[in-house]
C-alpha cells in the first residue's frame, strides 16, 4: 500500500514539475531567486525532449509500482498519461522536439522580458 501511495505522489510531483518546467518562468517574474531552481529545471525539460533522454522519475515511478506488486509502464511520463490524451498515436520524435521548443519557446520570452527589464533598471541607476 506505502509503495503505491508513493507512486501515486511521485505522480503527482512528476506532473506539478512538469507545469513548473513550461510555466515556472512566469513566476520568476514576480520572485526572481525562483530562477536558480527554474533555469536548471527547464534546462533539463529540454534536454529530456530534444535528446529523447530517460527521467529518474519514470524509473523510480516503475519502481514502486513494481514494489507495490503493480505493473511499471514503458516509456516515460509524458508517453505514459499525457500523450494518450493528446496524441493517440503516441509519441514520435518529432512530437518530442515540438515539446522542447515550446518549452524553449515560452521561458526564452520570460526571460527575455526578466533581462530587459533588468537591463532597464541598470541603466536608469547610472546616471
Amino acid at each position: 500500500m506505502i509503495y503505491r501511495v508513493a507512486a501515486d505522489g511521485l505522480v503527482l510531483f512528476h506532473g506539478l514539475f512538469i507545469i513548473f518546467v513550461l510555466l515556472g518562468g512566469l513566476w520568476v517574474l514576480k520572485w526572481h531567486a525562483v530562477a536558480w531552481l527554474h533555469v536548471p529545471a527547464a534546462v533539463w525539460g529540454v534536454a529530456v525532449e530534444v535528446f529523447h533522454l530517460a527521467c529518474p522519475l519514470t524509473y523510480w515511478e516503475n519502481l514502486l509500482r513494481l514494489m507495490a506488486g503493480q505493473q511499471g509502464y514503458a516509456g516515460g511520463y509524458v508517453e505514459h498519461y499525457l500523450l494518450p490524451v493528446i496524441y493517440p498515436a503516441g509519441l514520435t520524435a518529432g512530437i518530442q522536439l515540438v515539446l522542447g521548443s515550446v518549452v524553449l519557446l515560452i521561458n526564452g520570452t520570460v526571460y527575455w522580458r526578466l533581462y530587459r527589464q533588468w537591463r532597464g533598471g541598470v541603466r536608469q541607476a547610472i546616471p
